[in-house]
């Protein structure tokens, strides 16, 4: 448990030092002025909080600490963390009974896609599950190597088709082999969609419909993979994928070399989606299931 601590401060050392540890700062005074109070909320801003969780977050702080008659510094850290860890969530992702579980990965390129897919098949299959890849990302021969050289890396089986094959028609063969099979989970590789192009988000509501031909229900979930680094930037994109296909929740990738790690309190307040998984560094065994409480001690405790 302690290593587990640990990685996750590691982790989120440059959200801490880029506003969070200050944050702390002001909040150790023993009075908070008026000017503490617009620190407060630059300094929220500035970690991409956004600005109505940044404003609500105040907001209460305030008002909990003229009705409580709040004066020791501890008590007001106590308060910022109690406040923080409630406008999270974390949910538990339970895979259906129905074999195999199929869950369609999207994100656009460069956001980390094709490295979460390896790191969530480890993770399953380090939970005793049997896991298969897809490698329905034809638009860009790179990414079908990447897959098949992380499938081969962690003894993971990788179904491809030939160089700019139809994506459907690569994920129907994927959902077939993984019945085949009979293995427990099967993750979808996407082409990295730049959420601008029309033609190329059709593509991908055609591959999600493949799936559902492929096997009734299918894909029982997908999950689009943000880049911690791009803070507010990546909601356009989440929600223009959400119109495409139905998300149902966040990978964010990248959050160990991200200073915006507050964009994760903007997630839950502009997109309603859980955060299921965060990548906490390059290899394949940092990456976590988000936990709220280990999150927010991470960004605001040495």
């Amino acid at each position: 448990m302690a290593d587990i601590l640990n990685k996750w401060k590691i982790s989120l050392q440059k959200t801490r030092k880029q506003a969070f540890g200050k944050i702390t700062s002001i909040l150790g005074n023993s009075e908070l002025s008026n000017d503490s109070w617009d620190e407060l909320e630059a300094l929220l801003l500035q970690s991409d909080v956004g600005n109505k969780v940044t404003q609500d977050i105040i907001s209460s702080i305030k008002s909990r600490v003229a009705s409580e008659g709040i004066v020791k510094t501890g008590e007001y850290l106590e308060i910022l963390n109690s406040e923080l860890i409630n406008r999270l969530s974390s949910q538990e992702i339970i895979l259906p009974k129905t074999k195999p579980a199929i869950v369609l990965i999207v994100g656009v390129n460069g956001s980390g896609k094709t490295t979460s897919i390896a790191k969530l098949g480890l993770h399953y299959k380090g939970m005793g599950n049997s896991v298969m890849f897809g490698a329905a990302d034809t638009f860009r021969a790179a990414a079908v190597e990447q897959l098949k050289e992380w499938g081969a890396r962690l003894n993971i089986p990788v179904i491809s088709g030939q160089d700019e094959a139809d994506p459907g028609a690569v994920a129907f063969d994927s959902v077939a082999a993984a019945k085949a099979k009979a293995v427990d989970l099967l993750l979808i590789d996407t082409a990295g969609r730049l959420h601008t192009r029309y033609n190329l988000m059709e593509e991908l509501k055609k591959v999600h419909r493949v799936c559902g031909k492929a096997m009734a229900g299918a894909p029982h979930y997908v999950w689009l993979v943000l880049d911690a680094t791009t803070g507010q930037n990546a909601f356009q994109q989440a929600k223009v994928f959400q119109q495409a296909v139905q998300v149902d929740g966040i990978i964010l990738s990248k959050l160990d070399s991200s200073s915006k790690g507050g964009m994760v309190f903007a997630i839950q307040e502009q997109l309603h989606l859980p955060i299921l998984f965060t990548g906490l560094g390059e290899k394949p065994e940092d990456f976590e299931t988000f936990n709220p409480q280990k999150f927010v001690e991470g960004i605001t405790k040495e």
